[in-house]
C-alpha cells in the first residue's frame, strides 16, 4: 500500500437512509421578520458607543474637526488602527469624513445621537415613574412605622 492510499476496508460508499413511502415529512418554515431599519441604525450607534476608544474620539470631535492623526495621537495607535475606529463611527453615522489631499478630516454628526437619546428618553421616563412610585411606597412605609413607634411610646 502506497503512502496516500487508504485500506479498502475503511472506504464505505455513502448510503442514503430510506424513508417510508407515502407523504413526505412536513418541514417547518421559519419566517424571518424584516429587520426594522430604525432598530438596525440604533444597533450600529450603540455598538459604536460601546468601545471606549471610539467614545473618546467622539468626545474629541465634539470640540471641532480633527484629522485621523490627531484622533490617534492620545492612544499612540497607528493611522490604520485609528482609521478602522473612524470607519465604525462612520458606519454608525456618528462621523463624517472628508478627504483633503492626503489628510482625512473628520467631524461629528449629531443626528444619530439625537435618535439614540430619544430611544433612551422613553426608558428614562418609565424608570422615573417606577422609581417615584417606589419612593412614595417607601415614604408611606416609613410614616406608618414612625406612627406605630409614636403610639407605642405614648401608652
Amino acid at each position: 500500500m502506497g503512502f496516500l492510499e487508504y485500506p479498502r476496508t475503511s472506504f464505505r460508499p455513502h448510503v442514503t437512509p430510506s424513508r417510508p413511502r407515502g407523504r413526505a415529512p412536513e418541514r417547518k418554515v421559519h419566517r424571518l421578520r424584516r429587520p426594522d431599519p430604525a432598530a438596525a441604525k440604533l444597533d450600529g450607534i450603540f455598538g459604536a458607543l460601546a468601545d471606549p476608544t471610539q467614545r473618546a474620539m467622539l468626545r474629541s470631535l465634539a470640540a471641532g474637526q480633527r484629522n485621523i492623526g490627531a484622533l490617534a495621537a492620545p492612544f499612540r495607535m497607528s493611522f490604520a488602527a485609528a482609521s478602522k475606529h473612524v470607519r465604525v463611527l462612520e458606519r454608525a453615522g456618528l462621523v463624517r469624513r472628508r478627504i483633503e489631499g492626503r489628510s482625512h478630516v473628520c467631524r461629528l454628526d449629531l443626528s444619530p445621537l439625537r435618535m439614540a437619546n430619544q430611544w433612551l428618553r422613553f426608558y428614562e421616563l418609565m424608570w422615573c415613574e417606577r422609581l417615584d412610585a417606589l419612593a412614595a411606597a417607601l415614604d408611606a412605609g416609613e410614616r406608618a412605622a414612625a406612627s406605630k413607634r409614636k403610639r407605642g411610646l405614648s401608652r
